[in-house]
């Protein structure tokens, strides 16, 4: 029945069985990481569209230094398709309400969790009238309850088709390797964004013939981190909040 949880004793499970929940495991881990790829890309397709459709600006809106990737947007999809997949067959206004919650708890927290990581703001919603915190607001809500009945509703049953039908090898090696890739490009993002942030606003840099100044000095450098992420937002030591972009120019 639907809410209930179904245990089962590891001591009763044949070395058969266990080989089968591995395997069920390994392509459920596959489908997550496939989602988070598509929504990572797709998510930062979108934001860039409706920031130039709003603004007039086109600029960069990822969250990594390598690649077309906004992880905020796949980690939200993943986590609303674990929390709401069992409900896709709910209406769409349940659909929208419980989409709107969570979208909104997924979104405040990975703002502390990006804050605690880069020590810097990636989003800020105090322009907004009804927000909280600036971390979340009304109308990303709403926008979240929207995407989560279009996610569960149609978009998941399409992508579910045409990812089961690729071979669970070449998704092995393909994961294997993007997920390497990944996790080397947010050390170096990390690196990069604290780099960059010592330099624009702490005056520190590294003058050194080691290989971490030159990388430091001449990849990381304030022209190609201001084109990566052009709304890095840091804190002086009063605590407000200042724009690096502002910083550079004086």
């Amino acid at each position: 029945p639907e809410g209930t949880v179904s245990v089962i004793d590891p001591a009763n499970v044949t070395a058969e069985e266990f080989e089968k929940i591995k395997e069920k495991v390994k392509i459920e881990f596959h489908r997550l990481f496939w989602y988070f790829l598509i929504f990572s890309i797709a998510g930062l397709i979108i934001e860039t569209l409706y920031c130039y459709i709003t603004t007039g600006v086109l600029e960069s809106r990822k969250g990594l230094i390598w690649g077309p990737f906004c992880p905020v947007y796949g980690v939200s999809a993943v986590v609303l398709i674990v929390l709401l997949e069992r409900y896709k067959d709910r209406n769409i206004f349940e659909l929208f309400a419980l989409g709107f919650i969570g979208g909104s708890i997924v979104e405040y927290i990975l703002s502390f969790g990006l804050e605690a990581i880069y020590g810097i703001r990636f989003w800020d919603y105090t322009y907004t009238n009804i927000h909280l915190n600036g971390r979340i607001c009304l109308q990303f809500s709403i926008y979240w309850g929207i995407l989560s009945v279009i996610l569960i509703k149609f978009v998941m049953p399409i992508l579910d088709k045409y990812i089961n039908k690729i071979p669970i090898k070449i998704k092995l090696i393909f994961d294997n390797c993007v997920l390497v890739f990944l996790i080397i490009d947010c050390l170096f993002t990390v690196w990069g964004i604290q780099t960059y942030e010592n330099r624009v606003v702490g005056k520190i840099e590294r003058n050194g013939e080691d290989i971490v100044s030159k990388i430091e000095n001449n990849y990381f450098t304030n022209e190609r981190m201001l084109k990566n992420f052009p709304n890095l937002r840091v804190k002086d030591k009063d605590g407000n909040e200042l724009w690096v972009r502002n910083l550079i120019e004086k």
